[in-house]
């Protein structure tokens, strides 16, 4: 024999409770898969593609103020070859910064730092990083100051619309220079330039002042905080388009 009868409400119940927690468990489930699916594309975007910076310091005023947040593109110079005018953040070469004390936080704010930084959205390391906007290639002869104050690369003045001087002056530099950028190497300044601690100040330094195109984490794109300074940055191309390649 068969057993025919109608489930009971209490089985109905059961049932409808099973089918419940599965469709909860379920839902978990595929919450936690979009998480961890979300969380390893940001990751790989923040290594291979673009990631946040913060400003630290007035060296790129006006074009940059303390406390911007940057956003980066980070195929240059892997694929994209660097260009005079890129605003380019790099690692220290060595002796251009300060020592650094550690930043103390409590435990909640540290972890949900480190969480923000490995999908690109923070950026603790900002202090051990810097920012300049590249004057220089490798090869190339620059030169400061001419008669009208103006910096010249490859014997070509520069017209530099987004350097800022103090009042009175018009020497785009304090200090005269006269240099060659050796092979796989950068001269940078910041726009700033009376309160800029650059190429021009670092000789002593062991890469005599000059950035190694490796050091280079990428180009600077966009100012993405706060909102109302929110801008893509120009890398000027006008300033540099009649500088004629380096020879040497």
């Amino acid at each position: 024999m068969t057993d025919n009868s109608l489930p009971t409400r209490s089985d109905r119940l059961e049932s409808e409770t099973k089918r419940t927690k599965r469709g909860v468990a379920i839902f978990l489930r595929d919450l936690l898969v979009i998480f961890v699916v979300a969380l390893l594309i940001s990751f790989l975007i923040k290594t291979f593609l673009i990631r946040s910076f913060y400003i630290p310091s007035g060296s790129m005023e006006t074009t940059l103020l303390v406390n911007d947040r940057i956003i980066v593109n980070q195929l240059e110079p892997g694929l994209i070859p660097i260009t005079r005018g890129d605003v380019v953040v790099f690692r220290d070469p060595g002796g251009w910064l300060l020592p650094q004390a550690p930043v103390q936080q409590n435990p909640i704010v540290a972890g949900v730092d480190w969480v923000l930084s490995v999908v690109g959205l923070s950026a603790p390391d900002s202090n051990d990083h810097l920012i300049k906007r590249v004057i220089g290639l490798p090869g190339d002869h620059i030169v400061c100051c001419n008669a009208l104050g103006q910096m010249s690369v490859n014997d070509i003045p520069l017209s530099e619309p987004y350097v800022q001087l103090p009042a009175g002056e018009t020497k785009v530099s304090k200090d005269a220079f006269d240099v060659v950028v050796p092979a796989k190497s950068l001269w940078v300044m910041g726009d700033n330039r009376y309160n800029s601690k650059d190429s021009r100040y670092n000789g002593d330094a062991p890469g005599k002042g000059f950035v190694p195109i490796d050091n280079v984490v990428g180009r600077a794109l966009v100012i993405s905080w706060p909102l109302a300074r929110w801008t893509w940055l120009d890398d000027y191309p006008e300033v540099f388009r009649g500088v004629a390649e380096a020879t040497g």
